[in-house]
């Protein structure tokens, strides 16, 4: 008797089943890929090409060192210690808005900003100092007459808001201890952060 071979059929659904997870995450990638290219496409450009729109608080998008200085002013809540770390923070922030801002309108401010950084640092070092009123004194002094300065030139219509920042820097006495005048020293900041805001 003659031997009849019988060939199996192969079993082609395993390779579509394959096929189209393959597919599918081909898709899901290409899709999500795409989405992030989008995204960064619009944030870099907001950047880049928004400079006039403003956020909620008044501050412009694309000033990201004026927003951070304001967004801290108004909504940080700490409370002035010995350490001076509120105080530190504020007044770094703040050499950094007024960085920005003398950059954006081309005014040179780089020896000033470093005296004041220095005079930042300074009040950081030892807690029990009692000079810190003295360094945070001098540091806006030169911040005040930066933003003076940037105002005479930029935003003549500021030069009340000018005035009443320095009267808030010159509330800041220098032979008194920082935490017995905790509200001098924070309504400076809080001066400073409105004329940012206008000046924006």
């Amino acid at each position: 008797m003659a031997e009849i071979k019988i060939e199996q059929k192969k079993q082609i659904w395993p390779w579509l089943v394959a096929g189209l997870v393959v597919a599918a995450l081909l898709v899901y990638f290409l899709i999500f890929n795409d989405n992030n290219k989008n995204t960064e496409a619009v944030t870099e450009a907001d950047y880049i090409t928004n400079t006039n729109e403003t956020s909620p608080s008044g501050v412009k998008e694309n000033s990201g060192a004026v927003a951070a200085y304001v967004n801290f002013a108004e909504d940080n809540k700490e409370k002035m210690g010995l350490d001076h770390v509120y105080t530190n923070d504020a007044l770094l922030k703040l050499i950094e808005a007024i960085n920005a801002k003398a950059n954006e309108v081309g005014y040179e401010v780089s020896a000033d900003i470093e005296k004041a950084r220095e005079y930042a640092k300074m009040i950081t070092k030892d807690p029990y100092a009692t000079t810190h009123a003295n360094s945070i004194r001098k540091a806006v002094d030169i911040l005040t007459n930066v933003m003076q300065n940037i105002q005479k030139a930029e935003y003549p219509g500021l030069a009340s808001e000018v005035g009443e920042l320095k009267s808030a820097s010159e509330s800041i006495k220098p032979g008194v201890l920082v935490l017995d005048q905790k509200d001098a020293v924070k309504n400076y900041f809080v001066r400073a952060s409105d004329l940012l805001q206008k000046m924006n």
